[in-house]
């Protein structure tokens, strides 16, 4: 039983970074129907940036959130203005390869600036471990699940009673209704790509509260990237949920079964869902009137 147990926590921790990035995925489907396949690599980028406000004596981990998240806000702005905005109107396959790009330049950028030499990063929580009962937990680890419990929560605050989460809900139903009815769109697709940003941002601090930091972490963004597909795509918590269920599924398969079918776990189970549900476990179902 303390096998289990244990294999199910590890699964949950790895399950909780895969559903942040999926948020990262989801938010900004949700918002403008694009996929952003440059979510890895701005956690990277902000992971790396947060690294360097972390030398400085007397931050603290108040101090480093306080400085890290509007940076993330201020990053997703950044490229929303620049790369996303001038490409509305052209076909999405387009405005998907510059995602494809950007991750690319940001990943370059990482390269040439940090290097690719893993580089540890400071634990202002502490090492110690944490017990609860039978199960054993490193702080890092702890804070990771806390933070998408308590960004799930707000995200489900956000859509059902916030007048922003409201106009993001019908911009994403039906982008040319929302604009007749005075929504202002670009900015809906401006506050996605920033809360994107975020999303990424808490995914490479508790990535990085855990592991070392090195430029393979963009990895995981191609990993959380499957979550989204389960949880369905435009599904925010739905997303974080489809995380922690592959991060189950990955573990117990790695400690029951072998680690060489830990890898396919996670896509043999979309596999079966979306055989049984094509939009995922909590997508909305498009019906087309002809």
């Amino acid at each position: 039983m303390n096998y289990f147990l244990n294999l199910l926590m590890s699964g949950l921790v790895i399950g909780s970074l895969y559903g942040l990035i999926s948020m990262g995925f989801a938010i900004v489907y949700r918002a403008t129907g694009m996929v952003n396949f440059a979510v890895g690599e701005t956690m990277m980028l902000i992971a790396y940036i947060s690294y360097n406000l972390a030398q400085f004596p007397g931050l603290g981990f108040a101090g480093l959130l306080l400085t890290t998240i509007p940076i993330s806000v201020l990053l997703g702005l950044l490229i929303e203005r620049i790369f996303i905005r001038p490409m509305l109107g052209e076909p999405m396959f387009s405005r998907v390869m510059v995602t494809i790009g950007l991750a690319v330049v940001i990943r370059s950028a990482v390269i040439l600036i940090w290097g690719v030499e893993p580089k540890a990063y400071p634990r202002p929580l502490g090492d110690e471990v944490i017990k609860f009962g039978e199960l054993a937990l490193y702080p890092g680890q702890i804070f990771s699940l806390v933070v998408m419990a308590l960004l799930c929560l707000m995200m489900w605050a956000f859509f059902r009673h916030s007048r922003v989460g409201i106009a993001m809900r019908a911009t994403s139903n039906n982008e040319t209704t929302a604009l007749l009815m005075g929504i202002n769109v670009k900015r809906i697709s401006a506050i996605s790509w920033a809360l994107s940003s975020v999303f990424a941002a808490f995914a490479g601090l508790s990535f990085c509260l855990m592991f070392s930091l090195e430029p393979e972490i963009s990895q995981m963004g191609l990993r959380g990237f499957p979550a989204s597909i389960l949880g369905g795509l435009d599904s925010v918590i739905g997303g974080a949920f489809g995380g922690l269920v592959i991060g189950v599924a990955e573990n117990m398969a790695g400690g029951y079964l072998g680690r060489g079918l830990k890898e396919i776990a996670g896509f043999v189970l979309i596999i079966v869902v979306l055989m049984v549900k094509p939009y995922g476990l909590f997508g909305q179902r498009e019906i087309e009137r002809v």
